[in-house]
Parts: C-alpha cells; structure tokens; sequence
C-alpha cells in the first residue's frame, strides 16, 4: 500500500519569515494566517498595516501575532476558530506611524492615510480612521488581494497610543498595551452591531439622561426585569444566570453614552469595559454573527445529482473547536439511529424498497452560546435533502482517499480539542479514517470524521494524533495521513507583588499579604509550546479580566491597586471598591480597604487554560500616629484620643480604647485584655493579644492580619 503524509502539504507556510518581492512605498505581500476553508464558505478576517516601514513589518508581525492569540482567548472566538480564515497584508509605508498620534501631534503620509481623530492638536482622541474616499476603497482593495471574498477587515496602526474604532472597517492600535483588547470590542461593533454601554460620550464627564424610548440595541433597555419576562423582550432568557463578565445577568443603568434613563445586562463587559469578556448577551449576538457567515453544510453530495438505492450519501461540515455538532438522517421521516452524528449515511444497508424516497439531513449546533430559538433554527441549524430513484446502472466513479479539509496542522492542538479529517467520498462506499493516539490505533466504530480529545483523558504532556484515510475495498490503493502535535500542559502563571509589610500563609495554603495604600501585581505567564499566551486575574470573584501590564506605560510595568483606583486619561484602574476593577471616574468608589481574594490563571496558543491559584492582600491605609510606643511599656495602655501605634511593642498590661480613639497595633504583643467600645479604627498587624478581645461598634475599620486573641486565638472583632 502506497502512503503519503499531508502533515507538511498542510501547513501553510509561515510566510512570515520572508521579505517583500517588493520594498516599495505601498507594495504588499499576503500572509494566509490561518485558512480553514473555502473563503466564500467561512468568516474571513483580514488584518492590514499602516505606518510600518518595511523595517518594522517584523514589529507588525508580532503585533498581529499577539492580537490574535488574544482575541482566540475570547469567547466566542476561541470556540469557533476553525470557522475563521485569517489573512494578513503587509502593507509597506514611507513613513512610520500614523498622522496626529495625540502623543506625537504630526502628520504622516501612509498607504491607508490611517489618523487620531479630532486633529493634531487633541491630546485626547482616541478614535482611529482611515480615508473615507469612495467608502474607503483604498483598504478595500488591499483586502482583495487577500481574498475577495472578505467578511472583516482589521487595520492595525503603527501606534503606542490608546485607540481604535469600528464601524464599516475596524482598527486597532497596534503597539498600545490595551490595542489587543481594543480588537474584539471593535469587532464588537463591526462584526457584532453591538453598541457602547459606555455611560459617557466624553471622558472624565457623567453622560446625560436617555431621552429616546426603547433602544433598537440588543443590549440595551428601558424595560424592567418583570417587563422583559413578561413580554419575552430583550435577554429575558438570560437573567439571574451568573455573568461571564462579573456578577449577573441583570439591569445595570447606564449606555448608550448616558449615565440614567437606560440600561444594559452587565456591571461590566467587553463593551464597556475592555479587558473583561462579552457577556451572555453580547456572545449570543458575537457568536451568530461568526456563524450566519459560514455555510453549516460546507459541501456533500450535490442534492440536483442522481442519487441511487446503493449510493453513499455524505457531507461535510466546518467544527466547532470544543464540541462536536449534532447530525440526524432521515429516510422519509424516519430516523437513522445507526447513522447518527455521522457524516456520511449508506444506503444499502438500509434495504429501500421500490420506488422514490426521501433522505434528509439536520445539522445542528447545540453550543450553549444561545438560548434564543430563533437563532439556533437560523445560524445554527442547515438541512439538505435527496431524492433516492431506483438503482445505479453504471459503476461508481474511480476516487482516490485523500483528505479534503483537516483541523490546521500549523498550530497545536489543545487537549481537550474536537479535531476533524473530511475525505474524497465514492458514491458507491464509505473510506475508513484511521485515528491514531501517540501511535495506538483507538476503535473508531462509526468511522466518525472527528475525534474528540477531551473523551480521552490525556495525562498532562505533549501528544501525537493522527488520521489515515484509506478505501476498504482496495488494499493496494494510496492512502494519506495528516498529523497533529496535542498540547495539554496547561500554561502556567508566576505573580509578582510588590513588597509587603507582612506575610503569612492562610489554611488553605495560599499566601497572604499585608499592604499599605496601594500594591502591584506582574504576572508572568509561561507555557511549554511557542506563541503568544494571555495571563488574566479577577479580584473577589468578579468578573476574570486579562492582564495587559499597567495602561500607557512600558511593556512590563506591573499593574496598580489602590482603594479607589487610578484615573489615567480619565478611566479608571485597578480600583479594589465594590465599582469594580475600573469604575467611573464620577462613581462613589468607597475606599476598597480589607481583605481581597485574587485569583489568577493563563490561556495559552493552543486554547488550554491553565489551574487558576489565588492569593490574598489585606491592605490598609498608612496610620497617622499621634502617639507611637515601643519596646517594653510596663503598664496598661489607654487610648482616649488621636491615633496610638504599637510598633514591635510589649503591653504588660491591658489596652483600652474609648470612643473615637484609634489603635494600630504592629507586630506587638498585649499581655492583657483589649478593649474598645465605638472606637474609630482598630488594626492588629502580627500581634498576639494574650487576654480576651472586646472590640464592638466600632465606627471606622477593623482590621486582623496574622494575629491571635485569647485562649480561642480567634480575634473576633466587631
């Protein structure tokens, strides 16, 4: 038997280490990033540069490189990958950068004339365009070089400054630490018609009061919750189920640029808040949009060609990247069990009589990214029928067994993965796909086209898998095989906090640390296989948002914490209040002192996601001591006013504190009772209390970090 392997013929090649044929002044190359299909049968994507030199087309690649793997760590891009086809054109400028950049204020002369809108003299924009002429005509044509049959374009600009904008074409900033997620939030947009739940239209300034009535938006509201159930309007489906962006699916007043009058699903998410996923709402909409762009039946046998009582009837579909699709024949209205969620169905088996019949097939998605019938009847769902007439007189059509589509070999597969192999199909019998695990033949009964990864309880480490596709009936025909490198090692994450001003280490063996004012966490995240991988962190069980590092600053500038958060350019980040992460610059934001849980965890190239660990930090605001003991203090100790410290301190005696008074203890020891009635503020930071702890109605904050109270231990203060 002949045999020939298609792992190579079925890589791309990696286009990116070649030079230009040209290096002239807006000459392109094509980059096929990934082609999963037929470009008129898939969501093509194709990303352009402006204001690269051809010196820094090298920064634009690892630029798109970091974009993307981003982006395939949203939902719901990272389960329907294979349904994309990505497309890069490197588009060669004069001049570096783009014109008015707010943090350069000059102009440039570029192939796409891509530009910060609001003229050079707005230190604020942040809106990026291209040259509108001819309904950017420009961009469109460098598309087409990439395929004509594009679905999105994606401009990514030579740029460090916060900026992007959807609409028509989407663009990005391709240098800025936020860029990557200013991607998805465009394409939210461009891609999803989905609109801004931001509750502002200038920044730094509260938005008016929603003046129209009920929003056309599918995310946005002026009904109750009652209302949206009663009249099964807007995401009635969803409400109370827990957010993928925070919380819950609920009615959070603000969008549409106004802060009252309207309101949208989530505290927080993709569209309003960049760094935090699409929520329940937005995925739905996101995920329709990918899918009502792809042909869910991509190819079979032609339904106008004759079909025949021995023929094999066959389609073929593009797959979900994380669950398989649902796949029911029928012959005249009844159901195949035998041929269920299979991609092809013989008929001779099946024995049919005399006469016409009716073969049909359904394909349906059952992805729980929709709870909208409607949807799934129309971007999930495709059905193709034939009429079966008599038996065939002539002999089947020589085939040869090759593969016609494959899951990607380029990139590593994720553990858990669905992987696909299609065929050349004979309409006279079905060719056996072999499927192969680290050399080991599995039973493939239903000689399925998929193999699902996750059925196979891989132990941690690298995998081979492979398919042959050979035909049954001719030993001596060509077969093929089409290889696959299986990474499941989850990606891991080190985290690096600023220096603490104690530590210890809570039952459950996570690390706990004590802070001042503010703390910074990096997380460094690293796997075992090349590509991009995304490090994401959420604090108190909120919503997970990616970790980009700190806004406008060098790449590698750890991200900040403090009660209230950091206004830059104003928003705000890194607030620890019960607003969230980044909330308003106009919101309440009480001071988010206290204990926190983080939790942190990483997504690699593949789609693994790593074990999420966590640690605590208990901060607390600098004291204003108005009286600082130390060393050994021979008598009891009582606070009637101001602020007393015990730094590294000995009590022999009890402590009391009146009303209003405050104490700060600091790795000190009380050799006696403590007791406060309606005090201000009472903190223990490492210190022992060997008598009873009578704390109550305290007005301020109370604060226990490492620290012991009587025979029980416990400090229970109130």
């Amino acid at each position: 038997m002949r045999s020939t392997s298609v792992l190579a013929a079925l890589v791309l090649p990696c286009l990116f280490n070649v030079p230009l044929r040209a290096q002239e002044v807006g000459s392109s190359a094509v980059v096929p990033v990934q082609v999963t299909g037929d470009p008129a049968k898939r969501f093509s994507l194709v990303l352009l540069s402006d204001g690269y030199t051809a010196a820094e087309l090298p920064k634009y690649r690892a630029h798109v490189d970091k974009h993307l793997n981003i982006m395939w760590a949203f939902e719901p891009f990272r389960s329907y990958r294979n349904y994309i086809n990505v497309y890069s054109v490197e588009i060669v400028s004069g001049e570096s950068g783009i014109t008015c950049d707010p943090e350069v204020r000059q102009r440039r002369n570029t192939p796409l004339k891509m530009h910060f809108g609001g003229g050079c003299e707005d230190r604020n924009a942040r809106g990026i365009t291209a040259q509108q002429n001819s309904d950017y005509e420009i961009t469109r044509t460098y598309a087409r070089t990439a395929t004509p049959a594009f679905d999105q374009i994606l401009v990514l600009a030579n740029t460090d400054t916060y900026g992007g904008i959807g609409g028509s074409i989407a663009t990005t900033s391709g240098g800025n630490a936020l860029g990557p997620y200013i991607t998805p939030h465009e394409l939210g947009h461009s891609l999803g018609r989905l609109q801004d739940e931001y509750t502002y239209y200038t920044r730094g300034q509260a938005g008016g009061t929603h003046a129209a009535g009920e929003p056309p938006s599918i995310h946005h509201t002026l009904l109750s919750e009652a209302e949206m159930k009663a009249q099964q309007a807007k995401w009635f489906r969803w409400l109370g189920a827990e957010s993928e962006s925070g919380g819950v699916i609920g009615r959070y007043e603000g969008g549409l640029y106004n802060t009252r009058g309207v309101w949208r699903p989530s505290k927080h998410s993709m569209m309003i808040s960049l760094g935090f996923y699409f929520d329940q709402i937005s995925r739905e909409r996101m995920a329709q949009r990918i899918s009502g762009q792809v042909e869910l039946i991509a190819a079979s046998t032609p339904a106008d060609a004759p079909v025949y009582a021995g023929d094999v009837l066959w389609i073929e579909t593009p797959q979900p990247n994380f669950h398989e699709l649902n796949i029911e024949w029928t012959v005249d209205g009844r159901r195949i069990e035998s041929a269920n969620n299979s991609h092809t169905l013989a008929l001779a088996p099946l024995r049919l009589g005399a006469g016409d019949h009716r073969v049909e097939v359904k394909v349906v998605d059952p992805t729980d990214f929709v709870r909208d019938p409607a949807i799934r009847d129309t971007s999930f769902t495709a059905t193709r029928a034939w009429t079966v007439r008599g038996t065939r007189a002539q002999p089947a059509a020589a085939v040869e067994p090759r593969f016609t589509s494959t899951t990607q070999s380029r990139r590593a597969l994720a553990g858990t993965e669905v992987a696909y192999a299609f065929t050349t199909q004979p309409s006279d019998r079905v060719f056996v796909v072999a499927w192969r695990l680290n050399g080991t033949l599995v039973p493939n009964p239903g000689n399925r086209r998929t193999f699902n990864l996750a059925r196979q309880n891989l132990p941690a480490g690298t995998h081979r898998l492979s398919a042959t596709v050979s035909d049954p009936n001719d030993s001596n025909a060509a077969s093929q095989t089409v290889t696959w490198v299986v990474d499941n090692t989850g990606p891991t994450v080190r985290y690096e906090l600023s220096t603490p001003i104690a530590t210890s280490t809570n039952t459950d063996g996570t690390t706990h640390v004590f802070m001042r004012d503010q703390f910074t966490m990096k997380l460094d995240p690293t796997d075992d296989q090349p590509g991009h991988v995304v490090a994401e962190f959420r604090v108190n069980g909120d919503g997970w948002h990616h970790y980009y590092g700190w806004p406008d600053a060098p790449p590698g500038t750890p991200f900040l914490f403090t009660p209230r958060g950091t206004t830059i350019k104003e928003l705000v980040y890194g607030s620890l209040s019960s607003e969230g992460l980044s909330p308003q610059p106009w919101e309440e934001r009480k001071p988010g002192w206290g204990t926190h849980r983080v939790e942190y965890r990483a997504r690699d190239a593949a789609g693994n996601i790593g074990v999420t660990r966590a640690f605590h930090v208990t901060i607390a605001p600098t004291p204003q001591c108005t009286t600082t003991l130390t060393g050994t203090v021979a008598r009891p100790v009582s606070v009637t006013s101001g602020v007393t410290c015990l730094d590294g301190a000995t009590v022999n005696g009890a402590v009391t504190v009146s009303a209003g008074a405050s104490l700060v203890a600091m790795k000190s020891r009380i050799n006696g009772s403590l007791t406060a009635t309606n005090a201000d503020v009472v903190e223990l930071v490492g210190t022992t209390v060997t008598g009873n702890a009578a704390v109550t109605g305290t007005t301020g904050r109370i604060t226990t970090f490492d620290s012991t109270c009587g025979a029980s231990r416990a400090c229970n203060l109130q």
